[in-house]
């Protein structure tokens, strides 16, 4: 089975106080036994990347790109994929769901995912599965 991974996961995971914490790293800890890949892009390695420069500090940086990537599948976001995800946002006309969600919404789609390690209920809403 594979399962997309979101910003949100990534940023519980590395952060102990986060809500989801423990629910993130029990799942990370569960899949070790399970055959299950975790697939992502680029554009969310950014985002977390930026995110947790800004919050945490660079030692949690550290830890994302030298502990936790290693066990994921970065793939890079095609410019058709960019372009629809574009077009998407600006149909919908609101500023709640990033162009960073609605890449991964079209890419989940594209790759027939329907599982996502994330704790961000737009997945929810779009017909996917939030795991844990």
């Amino acid at each position: 089975m594979t399962v997309f991974v979101d910003t949100s996961a990534l940023y519980a995971l590395l952060d102990p106080d986060d809500a989801h914490h423990v629910a993130a790293a029990d799942y990370l800890a569960g899949l070790e036994e399970a055959a299950t890949e975790l697939v992502t892009h680029d554009y969310v390695v950014v985002e977390t990347t930026a995110l947790l420069q800004s919050r945490l500090g660079m030692a949690s940086v550290r830890r994302l790109h030298r502990h936790v990537l290693p066990a994921v599948t970065v793939r890079s976001v095609p410019p058709q994929v960019r372009e629809a995800a574009v077009a998407a946002l600006l149909a919908a006309d609101k500023r709640r769901v990033s162009l960073v969600d609605r890449v991964s919404f079209e890419l989940m789609r594209r790759w027939e995912l329907e599982a996502t390690f994330a704790f961000d209920t737009d997945f929810d809403r779009q017909g996917f599965t939030c795991v844990p």
